[in-house]
């Protein structure tokens, strides 16, 4: 019969590899925080106060309140159903700021870049809307310079 405590089947979940055992950086907790910053909850199972759920390892969500020790991140829930926003408070050791709008601001700025050059002619505004990658260009190949091989399987 399986167990059914708070940190049940966290066995992979929460382990560290050999290379990263022990107590985190300083930089960890150097990190400043500001509400509305997305953040990714990553359980550091050394430290064991303030440790999240098991739920939101590896989840994203966003600050709603920051406190001396402690980050509140708000994050979606699916129960019954039901898409729910809970709030947590995590704290900063487990919390790292997320990457996941990277690319968008990038593109972003590249995107307002190209506005600002083209100016107010909305002729010679380029699309800038991503566009999916077509089929690559086709090509010959040729089998002059080949050998064929045959493969075989091997006999016992």
């Amino acid at each position: 019969m399986p167990s059914k405590g708070y940190r049940a089947g966290t066995r992979e979940k929460f382990a560290k590899s050999a290379g990263e055992r022990g107590m985190p950086s300083l930089a960890s907790y150097l990190t400043t925080f500001k509400r509305g910053q997305y953040v990714d909850i990553k359980a550091n199972p050394a430290i064991h106060k303030g440790m999240p759920h098991k739920y939101y390892h590896g989840r994203t969500g966003i600050v709603w309140n920051v406190t001396p020790r402690a980050v509140g991140v708000v994050v979606n829930k699916v129960v019954r159903g039901k898409e729910l926003k809970k709030k947590i408070h995590v704290r900063v050791e487990h919390v790292k700021p997320s990457r996941c709008r990277e690319d968008f601001l990038r593109r972003v700025k590249t995107n307002e870049k190209v506005k600002r050059d083209a100016g107010k002619d909305a002729q010679d505004m380029p699309s800038l809307k991503r566009q999916p990658a077509g089929p690559r260009p086709a090509h010959v190949v040729s089998r002059k310079d080949t050998k064929v091989e045959d493969l075989h399987p091997e006999t016992y």
